[in-house]
């Protein structure tokens, strides 16, 4: 009948929130959220001017007394101290001309170099010669040269 009570029998229906359509929009909104502060950000850089590595030049000092022992293709060697010639020696006479150049300087310096294709084993053979006299300041030089300069 209309307007009576409700028989404690019926069953009362309650309101329902479904929450799958509100997480599909929070998820929007989220996803609008980020696309929109990727956009408005900005890779802003300042310029620098950063200093140019200017190469030593061996004809600035000339008490220049650092050896150059240099690598050649066919396994040669090379020695020149400072500004003078480059002249071809063996193997054999590395070490003795290396412990005459520590005895006579009281602050020897190495620089092993190499022409464009030197093979790294004869460098390493320097390079060990060079430890075995005892001679701490020791560089390899990373630019080829060409050969006996």
């Amino acid at each position: 009948m209309a307007g009576s009570s409700p028989q404690p029998g019926d069953a009362k229906k309650k309101a329902r929130i479904e929450i799958i359509p509100l997480i599909d929009v929070i998820f929007f909104l989220l996803a609008t959220f980020v696309l929109f502060t990727l956009s408005l950000s900005r890779i802003v850089s300042l310029p620098v001017t950063l200093p140019v590595a200017q190469p030593q030049n061996a004809q600035s000092n000339p008490n220049d007394t650092t050896i150059y022992l240099q690598v050649s293709e066919d396994g040669a060697y090379y020695w020149k101290q400072g500004q003078g010639t480059a002249e071809p020696i063996s193997s054999a006479e590395i070490a003795p001309r290396l412990q005459d150049y520590r005895r006579s300087e009281n602050n020897p310096r190495i620089l092993i170099r190499g022409d464009n294709r030197a093979r790294f084993g004869a460098a390493v053979f320097a390079l060990d010669e060079v430890r075995k006299a005892g001679i701490e300041q020791v560089s390899v030089e990373t630019v080829s040269s060409p050969t006996g300069k």
